[in-house]
């Protein structure tokens, strides 16, 4: 029985996913919920044929992960994300990872990923090669927008980032309104999620 390790602090998706890929694909799935207790599971189970790690559980630190895993593990080490944009899913593979797998993939496709990563090959979704010509494309923030951006990720209201500024909340939400605009997200907190994987604040 192929052995797989699944790394994600949250509860829920990583025991759904753990148990689909146990009844449906006949795998024997090791679990972590953090960075370090995947490198414990690691070193005190493995070898493993494939391991999996979520882009932005605890301790991470993003791509320098997937690098420390694999100097580790001596197998591929792919990323699970929600929320990670295509640019994000090309530098992992840049960064060595056999595979790039959203969590918003379907269950079949999800087990034919991990079959895919298992025999050596690499895995992107098609929809985040499409658009490889904007593979060098970073998304460009003026100096306010970033300091909006801060807030934003920080939780703060748009009055309080607003003080904070010393800039009117009409303003502010002209700024949120902005930045969604240029990162594609659907809302702040998808804003937010997005700023932190590309690394913006």
């Amino acid at each position: 029985m192929d052995k797989l390790l699944l790394a994600d602090d949250h509860d829920l998706v990583r025991e759904a996913l753990s148990e689909y890929l146990r009844r449906e694909g006949g795998f024997d799935v090791a679990q972590a919920n953090s960075f370090e207790t995947a490198l414990a599971i690691n070193a005190a189970q493995g070898p493993f044929r494939l391991i999996l790690l979520d882009f932005k559980m605890p301790g991470m630190e993003a791509l320098d992960g997937v690098a420390r895993m694999q100097a580790e593990a001596g197998c591929p080490v792919a990323i699970l994300s929600g929320t990670a944009p295509p640019d994000v899913a090309r530098r992992a593979l840049r960064a060595g990872a056999a595979g790039f797998v959203p969590k918003t993939l379907t269950p079949q496709a999800m087990l034919s990923a991990v079959r895919q990563m298992m025999t050596g090959q690499v895995y992107l979704p098609l929809e985040f090669l499409a658009d490889s010509d904007t593979e060098n494309a970073t998304v460009q923030l003026t100096p306010r927008e970033r300091d909006v951006l801060l807030g934003v990720t920080e939780g703060k209201l748009n009055k309080e980032i607003a003080r904070d500024l010393d800039i009117q909340e009409v303003t502010v939400k002209l700024h949120v309104k902005t930045l969604s605009r240029k990162l594609g997200a659907k809302n702040r907190t998808h804003a937010a999620m997005l700023a932190r994987d590309l690394g913006l604040v």
